[in-house]
């Protein structure tokens, strides 16, 4: 089936549209990997590895419910039509939960606080994901897919660095920040919390004014609701017969997402428990991986386009493990650099090649609702690694040891992706 090309739309449309990847980023890489994250492990729970262990169980939780809702809530607004709503809708409860961080104090006693807090803030964040990739395939013609997906890749990340690096001057660093805290209470530390839900409400404002919405069916919520649940029912059964490539591509980005999530999401944690590093130096060494990663993403845009998604993928796969393996092996700064940085080029290839091998894959009038399998599929079993890491850890003492074996979720995922077919250009895969 040929596909209908979207309408031309302008390039502040274009721009507003992948300025959200910018504007959400802050919560991912201060709150999830480099700042809140060690800052919980470390001066919330009782003990660095009790940190460890539990805040794997918080990513469990909010990846287990992100995985029921996801396929739900993206049936459900194809059947309504429009987006914008259900897109503010999670982005206001991530904001709010991400504001709320301010009021954990360094003491257990805020543990389960701020563990209710991230759940509730993840799930909100990459059920908004749903409806923002969905309105990807009505804004451009799928032979410009890969560079958008790879532009709004690499926004994000600079988002992420930027994000970091006005946290380090304004609030963290310890030579003389410009916003001078509280240190003893980590109100310093705490401050990122509502910072990062400033950001991502200013900056997620362009897309809310300027990017256009689908068209409302005007199907009430209850019919949609019901009609949805039936659709998921019926794709369920039919996904092997009618869908199996589709199938096959989200086995594989189950496998490898949830390696990359969990490696990345234990980041922060890893370099400040098993090097040693303050606050301050985690900021910076998370900004330089932001830096690698977002280039990765925008120079792979084009790659994306040129050779299409599967091959991107792959390519980021392999770069992955051949500078993975060595990062946990290594004991100096000096070689945990000399690996962190170039591998930091091949995480947004893989992460904006699958939402691109999404956009072309996804059948019409099914956008919102493949793209809810899609975040399934990166959450659905988010548990396991969490929870294998905080499981290892806890029972050997050592984080090194404890992030090890989520590489094999990278192989699996990888090994699996071969066998997906690729469409070619200007069909849907049915």
């Amino acid at each position: 089936m040929t596909a209908v090309p979207p309408r031309a739309a302008t390039q502040r449309t274009l721009w507003s549209w992948a300025v959200f990847d910018w504007a959400n980023n802050g919560f991912a890489t201060v709150i999830l990997t480099f700042v809140f994250s060690p800052y919980f492990s470390q001066a919330v729970a009782e003990t660095p590895t009790q940190g460890t262990t539990l805040w794997g169980y918080t990513l469990a939780a909010s990846g287990l419910t992100i995985a029921l809702a996801s396929p739900v809530a993206g049936a459900v607004a194809d059947r309504r039509g429009r987006l914008k709503p259900w897109l503010g809708t999670a982005t206001l409860v991530c904001i709010a939960a991400t504001a709320m961080l301010w009021t954990i104090r360094p003491d257990p006693g805020y543990a389960a606080q701020a563990m209710a807090l991230i759940v509730v803030g993840n799930v909100a964040f990459h059920l908004a994901l749903v409806f923002y990739d969905s309105q990807l395939t009505h804004l451009v013609p799928k032979d410009r897919v890969g560079r958008w997906s790879g532009w709004a890749w690499g926004l994000g990340y600079a988002g992420g660095l930027s994000c970091l690096g006005a946290a380090l001057v304004l609030f963290v660093r310890a030579d003389g920040p410009v916003v001078p805290l509280d240190t003893q209470t980590a109100e310093h530390v705490r401050i990122v919390g509502p910072f990062v839900a400033l950001w991502f409400a200013v900056f997620a404002l362009p897309l809310f004014l300027f990017v256009p919405d689908r068209r409302d069916t005007g199907v009430p919520i209850v019919r949609a609701a019901r009609d949805g649940l039936r659709q998921l029912r019926d794709t369920f059964r039919e996904v092997r017969q009618k869908h199996a490539n589709i199938l096959r591509f989200l086995i594989a980005r189950i496998l490898y997402n949830d390696g990359l999530n969990t490696l990345f999401s234990f980041g922060g944690i890893y370099v400040a428990g098993t090097f040693g590093m303050d606050v301050a130096e985690v900021l910076v060494f998370g900004i330089a991986i932001n830096v690698t990663a977002g280039a990765g993403a925008a120079l792979f845009g084009w790659v994306d386009d040129r050779i299409g998604p599967w091959r991107t993928i792959q390519i980021g796969l392999v770069g992955l493990l051949a500078f993975g393996v060595p990062m946990l092996i290594v004991e100096s700064r000096a070689w945990l650099w000399a690996f962190a940085l170039p591998l930091g080029l091949f995480v947004g290839p893989v992460q904006s090649g699958s939402r691109s091998l999404m956009v072309r894959l996804a059948p019409e009038g099914m956008v919102s609702e493949t793209f809810g399998f899609y975040q399934a599929s990166g959450k659905i079993t988010s548990f396991l690694g969490p929870a294998v890491v905080g499981t290892v850890t806890a029972l050997t003492g050592s984080q090194r040891i404890g992030l090890a074996p989520i590489l094999a979720f990278v192989i699996a995922g990888g090994l699996i992706l071969l066998t997906v077919r690729e469409p070619k250009r200007g069909l849907v895969d049915r």
